[in-house]
């Protein structure tokens, strides 16, 4: 385990095994830590937030991370104990995160969220002034209560959808996103004033500068080893600034390398012992994630856990994930449900042992039985069309037809 920094320094060079368990280890995708606890909130905290773009994506990400979860876990912590809440964070997308990292997700993206967000409701035909006058509107509508966005746009009388300034005023930090009015797989969000609905939470408390070194540091406790161009994948920082802030933690941040892949890689150093300590598997470990999982998202170097020749299998043309099924770590093949009748589905397009082929037959039949509420069909397909030749948001539905 030894290799040079360009410092002459000897740097640490890790087996691609150990660090892919490691990796699940702190993701919570690993055998023994899978939280039994039933504690959500620290799981979404661990794992740098739960992706939320997509309505049912936080919901099956933590099926795979936590023994007996269900649905209401999720929502009593978002929408009752209020003790998580969603916010466009990481590229402008829709993120859980607890009370505590929302100021410092919100001051981070702030810059860049808002412009994204103006020229939204300018292309929606919105100008600033009407903006400013609906906005003043809204603020005094949902006083006391929330609605969704055709609840405002009718109790204000308007033609135009208020999509487009129920967003920008998230990004601002005077709406948040409250419980879907069509259950867990709806995106129609009632929207409630941020100061109402989560109190005590000062989003002006942390400064940007203060809260982008939080969230690089988030970053490496998450998802490291990983690469600068990582850090700033999942950032949205320039890469310049990354290396600056990898450079200013000093000893508190290693240099490592993986046998076998290029680009050096990352880690908070406390970790690079526990990292290599890790044992051996004894047992195959297998995960079934969500389209859009942190853990399939969270890189721009994916060689660690996916072969190039199999990358348009599950990553589209805009880099969006699929639903994927990890063999100890590392991404053989696709799943799907397809509702009518309920049906677990699923391409392998690597080859897996006997004991694999079974863990991803049972975790395949529990998720369906998430999904439908009951007993459902197992089939395994025999091939699929590549994403990369699909149209837009194939992603979410890989085998369809299939």
């Amino acid at each position: 385990m030894t290799g040079k920094k360009n410092t002459g320094e000897e740097m640490v060079v890790l087996d691609l095994e150990r660090v892919n368990l490691f990796v699940l280890h702190k993701q919570h995708l690993s055998d023994d830590s899978r939280s039994e606890s039933g504690d959500i909130v620290r799981i979404a905290a661990d794992v740098g937030g739960l992706h939320a773009t997509n309505a049912i994506t936080p919901y099956l990400s933590l099926f795979a991370r936590m023994e007996g979860f269900r649905k209401e876990m999720l929502e009593e912590e978002l929408y009752v104990k209020r003790s998580l809440a969603k916010i466009r964070c990481v590229r402008g997308t829709v993120y859980i995160h607890t009370r505590q990292m929302i100021p410092i997700a919100f001051a981070s993206n702030r810059r860049m969220n808002i412009p994204n967000s103006e020229r939204f409701y300018r292309y929606m035909d919105r100008t600033e002034e009407e903006y400013a006058k609906l906005s003043r509107r809204i603020l005094k509508l949902l006083s006391g209560r929330g609605m969704t966005a055709p609840e405002i746009k009718r109790n204000l009388g308007e033609e135009k959808s208020v999509s487009p300034v129920v967003n920008l005023m998230c990004d601002y930090g005077l709406l948040v996103r409250g419980a879907p009015a069509g259950g867990w797989r709806s995106n129609a969000h009632t929207y409630h004033l941020f100061e109402e609905y989560m109190p005590g939470v000062d989003l002006a408390s942390v400064g940007e500068e203060e809260a982008r070194q939080s969230m690089v540091r988030l970053y490496l406790a998450a998802f490291a080893p990983a690469t600068d161009s990582d850090v700033a994948w999942w950032t949205a920082l320039r890469i310049g600034d990354v290396r600056k802030m990898l450079e200013s933690m000093g000893d508190a941040v290693s240099r490592v390398g993986i046998k076998g892949l290029d680009h050096d890689r990352f880690m908070l150093t406390e970790e690079v012992p526990v990292l290599a300590a890790m044992l051996a598997l004894k047992s195959p470990l297998v995960d079934l994630l969500p389209a859009l999982d942190p853990y399939l998202m969270a890189y721009k170097e994916r060689d660690r856990y996916l072969a190039n020749r199999f990358y348009s299998y599950i990553f589209d043309r805009s880099g969006n994930a699929t639903s994927s099924i990890l063999a100890d770590g590392r991404i053989v093949g696709v799943w799907d449900y397809d509702g009518k009748p309920p049906t677990l589905k699923w391409f392998l397009f690597e080859k897996v042992s006997k004991r694999s082929l079974q863990a991803i037959m049972e975790q395949a039949l529990r998720l369906g039985r998430f999904f439908a509420g009951g007993e459902v069909e197992l089939r395994e397909c025999e091939d699929m069309e590549p994403l990369s030749e699909r149209t837009a948001g194939a992603f979410m539905a890989p085998l369809k037809e299939r």
